[in-house]
């Protein structure tokens, strides 16, 4: 069911140093921006390609925040499947009910998300036809 991881994502803060490190000392590519849905004008998450489709997602700090001295910048950790609706159901159906339904993102992939005991946050990916990710 499950495929592959398919990218990690961190909240940086400092974009620019961040892309410079994971392009240009790491060898990255850098694939695409996803703009905040309310503003399209101000950038949200910046993706690097690792692999043929393996990214990690870099989520622009927000101003009004600062990180904390010890605070880690784990956002989720996201898993790809080949069948969201058949994930799902095993979710539903088990002990974990997933956190919100299954949407279009704006990366033009279907997700779900559900948390592990801990809390932690996990995303279930299906690649759209159109997914960004899958443009080469």
């Amino acid at each position: 069911m499950i495929k592959r991881i398919a990218h990690l994502a961190f909240g940086v803060k400092d974009m620019k140093k961040t892309l410079h490190f994971y392009t240009e000392v790491m060898g990255f590519e850098r694939a695409f921006t996803l703009y905040d849905p309310e503003d399209q004008t101000i950038p949200w998450i910046e993706y690097v390609r690792v692999s043929e489709n393996n990214f990690i997602e870099f989520f622009y700090s927000d101003p009004k925040k600062s990180f904390a001295k010890d605070e880690v910048s784990y956002q989720h950790l996201c898993l790809e499947t080949d069948d969201i609706q058949a994930f799902a159901k095993r979710m539903n159906d088990g002990s974990y009910p997933l956190d919100s339904p299954i949407s279009m993102g704006l990366d033009h992939n279907w997700q779900c998300w559900v948390s592990d005991p801990d809390g932690n946050r996990i995303e279930i990916m299906q690649y759209g036809p159109k997914s960004l990710q899958l443009r080469k």
